[in-house]
């Protein structure tokens, strides 16, 4: 019995990796394909990296795309800690269930309504002081500040819902300042929840298509808006290429990260078995 249940849940396991990553591979191999039609064969080149290097409009497009997610990341993950800080730490506080659901709720609105919603706000702006004067890589990344911080403080919760409060307390009780205690105690515990947020609302911007396309204007599109709309007009396997070298930067900072953490858990076990050895030595 154990043993057919150990079969079927390695065959499930076979067909869920298969099924997330073969597309993948296949995007990679016709990435060297010679033919402009993308789903057919024509041979083996790299015809389309080279017209990749010389397209203007997706590096431009590119550019873009990550200054906006940067700048979104940094300032999501700063607005997202302050309010996730606020809702562990602070107590139960007049405006909190407010506050609470006005986090929570780009996380359940439908992106459609929030572009819309956002475009009325920025045109309304505009109209009454002048302000933004026009679309573009702005209002971009004010769109979304507002839905990757709600992500931010949900993780940022989640990291402060797990830990002792007790370090805190200790350090205000030892005379430590409320900014000191937030520098020296806090902010050091929450380091691996705000660096998963700031990475987490990165990949949101760099893959958002439907409010990007709601709040930009004319000459501020994205890498998604770019390749939504060459897929309408017909993709060219350029795209291919583009996406495989996206891929393979990040497969190579995914293997540095996991190579980082597995050195610092060995190093941490080695000081654990050293703390362990003198303890020891000195009970005898």
């Amino acid at each position: 019995m154990q043993r057919k249940r150990s079969t079927f849940l390695f065959s499930v396991m076979c067909f869920g990796m298969a099924f997330l990553y073969i597309p993948i591979l296949l995007l990679i191999v016709y990435s060297f394909n010679y033919s402009k039609l993308v789903p057919v064969w024509g041979g083996f080149s790299v015809r389309w990296y080279g017209v990749l290097f010389e397209s203007e409009a997706v590096w431009a497009a590119l550019m873009l795309s990550l200054k906006i997610a940067v700048m979104n990341a940094t300032f999501a993950t700063m607005f997202g800690t302050l309010a996730g800080l606020a809702l562990v730490r602070f107590g139960r506080f007049r405006g909190r269930l407010l506050f609470s659901g006005m986090i929570s709720a780009p996380l359940v609105m439908p992106e459609v309504i929030t572009g819309l919603s956002l475009l009325l706000l920025f045109i309304t702006l505009n109209q009454l002081i002048g302000w933004p004067s026009e679309r573009g890589i702005t209002t971009i990344t004010i769109a979304h500040i507002t839905f990757s911080m709600a992500y931010v403080a949900v993780i940022i919760q989640a990291r402060l819902a797990g830990t002792d409060q007790s370090l805190e307390d200790a350090a205000s009780d030892l005379g430590a300042k409320p900014f000191r205690v937030m520098t020296d105690i806090t902010l050091p515990i929450l380091a691996p929840g705000m660096v998963a947020g700031w990475l987490l609302a990165f990949t949101l911007s760099l893959d958002d298509l439907v409010i990007a396309s709601f709040v930009s204007g004319p000459g501020a599109n994205t890498l998604p808006m770019l390749i939504y709309s060459r897929v309408r007009l017909g993709l060219r396997p350029d795209i291919n290429a583009l996406a495989t070298i996206m891929i393979l930067t990040i497969g190579i900072c995914v293997v540095i990260a996991g190579w980082l953490m597995l050195r610092k858990q060995r190093q941490r076990d080695q000081d654990m078995q050293l703390a362990a050895i003198e303890t020891l030595d000195r009970e005898f």
